[in-house]
């Protein structure tokens, strides 16, 4: 199948990206998992940059231009469908309950039913009243005892997010969109810096251009710091005894927010860094309900209607991320947190013009990808020349006195036969500074831990210069076959974000047991097949099998990395019949990987034939990790020029050093 352009997201605003790009004149396809689980459905449909007191400028201004949109949009979109958004000029009324502090003192001098127009605290330039106790009771009946005053914000607005996501998806398929529901992507086939196609659950599909816009599950296919926040919510049915729609206007509290609409009453949300796990819970729905209580009293005796939850994609700065990617013709929107809803129109716009017009807005630049790119601190510089190691002077080696062939893996030719990992090191200096001393040009990281920023993995991808060392992304922590070809393929795009844009090197583990971290080899084949399908260079971490190293070659893996014992052990060359085996029946370079705790025995295994070693805990554990490095480098050396030298026969009988002839008689 192939598209002009294709959207990756069938949220509002994937949907309404569509609908702009086609009435453009372009062909567009839009890919969706599972319409039902986009954020916009479990969204309240405020538009309030004003409540919501928006500090960042830029995303101040962007939302200002959105809502700015919402009339005109919304009509066009009502008139193309016969269907209504549920949009509505309300303004957004924000109580507050404390005198001292905070944003009730600037009313304080009001009185009676007074209105005090005042600037509003995130801009000047946003008009808002502040209302005292007795106006605000007077304005909105039934608020709680508890608030002294609060601001109208007469300019925010509300749409029925329900509603709106339904109209834009009835838009799309009338204009002649093609909706595409239950199409997972897995992932991004890329060459020379362009996207070539997407790997999904139907097969390749490919198009001249791209849009991610899959929200908060952006991050399952790039290196994007995009996570899911998950927002609980519930509805109250407003009872038939009530008078017509007692609650008149959107009160926005402190944690709080309840939306009138038509029957009944939007309670919301929750914002909870629980990855993807679902359903409601006690805890959640008792939150929201004690803080709506206490905003507005008489809906405790409303009946509950219905209770849902979503996932919003939260940014480390809760800003989206917009606009060019490191592929000529992949876009980006995804990551617009709390402010999908409100954001819609205003990114459907800023993409089409930025795709079709190649017209970049230069609002766009605060919101680009590459802000999350920073450089390296001063307090941490990059360690990349001999002078600093120890104390600027350690002796460089000199060339072999005897041939040696390269080192090729997968078409890449590499100087040093020594690779290092990242993990376990006390400090990112520590890290630097070893492998600067070890001299290795492939670093293996772990594609999880710098998603997730674990411990000793922050600020990684800044810390080494990728332009002097090739990234080995690895598969560490996965359990299945499935889990590994996921994370191999987010590897690969966090290799293209740093720079490497022909990397596609991947360090296979599937290793179920958590005790020993013995791989699976099954599982580690059936991962293999599938990635090497997908052009990935598949170095596989095994046991030291010989049989399976054989087969692992055979579907066409880059490398095999037998295990000199169990990983992180230090036991040392365990193993060793079995890798001699391998050597000897390998057409691939042989990784001996895991278990070398000394520079003895890297020196031994390089000795065997062994054509590359990697080696981590033995540097990162030492007292001294870049001292160990340094002699791990030296053993690798030492080891590889003995094996090419090759070794004195073993005798049974001693052989004297010295000559026995013409020695001296009495």
């Amino acid at each position: 199948m192939t598209s002009e352009i294709v959207i990756i997201g069938g949220g509002v605003i994937g949907l309404a990206i569509a609908i702009e790009l086609k009435l453009r004149g372009t062909n567009v396809t839009v890919f969706c998992r599972d319409f039902q689980a986009a954020a916009s459905h479990a969204a309240a449909g405020m538009l309030a940059p004003d409540a919501e007191n928006i500090t960042n400028e830029a995303m101040l201004s962007l939302c200002w231009r959105s809502r700015a949109l919402y009339p005109d949009w919304t009509r066009k979109l009502e008139e193309l469908t016969g269907l209504n958004t549920g949009y509505r000029p309300c303004g957004i009324l924000a109580p507050v309950f404390e005198e001292a502090g905070g944003r009730g003192d600037e009313g304080a001098g009001g009185a009676g039913g007074e209105k005090l127009i005042l600037s509003s605290p995130s801009s000047p330039s946003s008009p808002a009243y502040w209302l005292n106790k007795e106006a605000i009771h007077q304005y909105q009946p039934g608020l709680g005892a508890e608030v002294v005053g609060g601001w109208w914000y007469p300019e925010d607005a509300q749409v029925d997010n329900k509603a709106l996501a339904h109209v834009l998806r009835t838009a799309a398929e009338s204009i002649g969109v093609e909706l595409k529901d239950g199409i997972t992507v897995e992932g991004f086939l890329q060459q020379q810096g362009q996207v070539v196609g997407v790997q999904t659950n139907a097969g390749i599909i490919r198009a001249t251009h791209y849009v991610l816009a899959s929200g908060a599950w952006s991050n399952e296919l790039l290196p994007l710091p995009v996570v899911p926040r998950k927002g609980q919510m519930l509805s109250v049915r407003i009872p038939e005894f009530a008078p017509d729609l007692p609650l008149k206007r959107v009160l926005f509290g402190q944690n709080i927010y309840i939306v009138p609409r038509c029957d009944r009453l939007v309670i919301g949300a929750t914002s909870e860094d629980v990855g993807f796990t679902p359903n409601n819970t006690p805890d959640g729905i008792q939150k929201l309900l004690q803080a709506a209580i206490r905003l507005y009293p008489q809906l405790k005796h409303y009946p509950i209607q219905e209770f849902w939850w979503g996932f919003r994609p939260a940014t480390p700065d809760e800003l989206p991320i917009l606009g060019t990617s490191h592929c000529q013709n992949l876009t980006f929107a995804t990551g617009h947190y709390r402010n999908g809803i409100l954001l819609t129109p205003v990114t459907a716009a800023l993409i089409a013009d930025l795709i079709l017009e190649q017209k970049p807005d230069p609002l766009l630049a605060d919101f680009h990808y590459s802000r999350f790119q920073s450089q390296p601190s001063t307090s941490t510089p990059m360690l990349t020349h001999s002078a600093n190691f120890s104390n600027g002077h350690h002796t460089a080696i000199s060339p072999l006195p005897i041939q040696d062939s390269p080192l090729i893996i997968a078409g890449k030719t590499f100087q040093s036969r020594l690779m290092t990992g990242t993990g376990k090191y006390r400090s990112i200096e520590e890290m630097q500074q070893s492998v600067v001393a070890s001299d290795c040009q492939i670093v293996t990281v772990a594609v999880r831990r710098v998603q997730t920023k674990a411990p000793g993995h922050e600020g990684l991808a800044e810390a080494l210069d990728w332009t002097k060392i090739w990234m080995l992304p690895n598969t560490a922590g996965c359990q299945t076959a499935e889990e590994a070809i996921r994370v191999a393929r987010l590897g690969r795009e966090m290799a293209k974000l740093l720079g490497q844009e022909d990397n596609n090197f991947v360090k296979l583990e599937v290793i179920p047991d958590l005790k020993y971290l013995l791989p699976d080899p099954i599982g580690t084949l059936q991962a293999a097949e599938q990635l090497v399908k997908e052009g990935f260079a598949v170095l596989p971490y095994i046991n030291a099998d010989p049989m399976l190293a054989k087969r692992l070659e055979e579907v066409g893996c880059a490398t095999v990395m037998p295990l000199a014992s169990p990983i992180g052990s230090g036991q040392g060359l365990k193993t060793t019949a079995n890798i001699q085996i391998i050597i000897e029946n390998a057409g691939i370079p042989v990784v001996v990987d895991a278990g070398i705790g000394s520079p003895s025995e890297a020196a031994q295994a390089m000795e065997l034939g062994a054509d590359v070693l990697l080696i981590n805990s033995a540097i990162a554990l030492s007292p001294n990790p870049a001292a160990m490095a340094r002699a791990m480098n030296l053993a690798t050396v030492a080891g590889r020029l003995a094996y090419l030298a090759g070794r004195m026969p073993i005798k049974d009988y001693a052989s004297p050093s010295s000559p026995l002839t013409g020695t001296i008689t009495s």
